[in-house]
């Protein structure tokens, strides 16, 4: 059987997510239980996969790239499963998503020149044709949606 998450695994996660250097006895003071107890819960929701990685957030920008792209992808006809491997294999794609409409992925690109875009995107043009924006600024980065503990 497995564990649901209470209300103390939600403030866990919320707390991780602000701040994923925070260790497990200032976890445990804001949440009320000891530093090993903290660690025993985010083992086990590692385990039953509510936690899949606790990482860092980079600044894009201190490390060179100062623009980023939503890019667009809707490849040819018989051209999916090369296009998508293509989007996998470029590694200035961040992140990428399968979408309805007349898309069929819209892709995250990091960019340290808009001049880039060609010889990132022209591979792409045989196989799919591409709609590029620049993003300009976010309004908010990656979040998580409001915990609820499970029924």
């Amino acid at each position: 059987m497995s564990k649901s998450l209470d209300q103390t695994d939600c403030a866990i996660i919320e707390i991780l997510d602000g701040d994923g250097r925070a260790s497990l006895s200032e976890i445990g003071k804001d949440v009320g239980l000891t530093g090993p107890a903290v660690g025993e819960r985010l083992r086990q929701m590692r385990d039953l996969g509510y936690i899949q990685s606790i990482g860092a957030r980079v600044n894009l920008r201190e490390i060179g790239y100062t623009i980023q792209a939503l890019v667009r992808i809707k490849p040819r006809s018989g051209q999916l499963q090369t296009v998508e491997r293509m989007i996998e294999d470029q590694p200035r794609f961040m992140s990428c998503d399968r979408v309805t409409g007349d898309d069929c992925y819209v892709a995250r690109l990091a960019l340290a020149d808009v001049a880039e875009l060609d010889d990132i995107l022209l591979p792409f043009h045989d196989r799919a044709e591409t709609h590029t924006s620049i993003i300009k600024s976010s309004i908010f980065e990656d979040r998580l949606p409001p915990l609820r503990p499970s029924a």
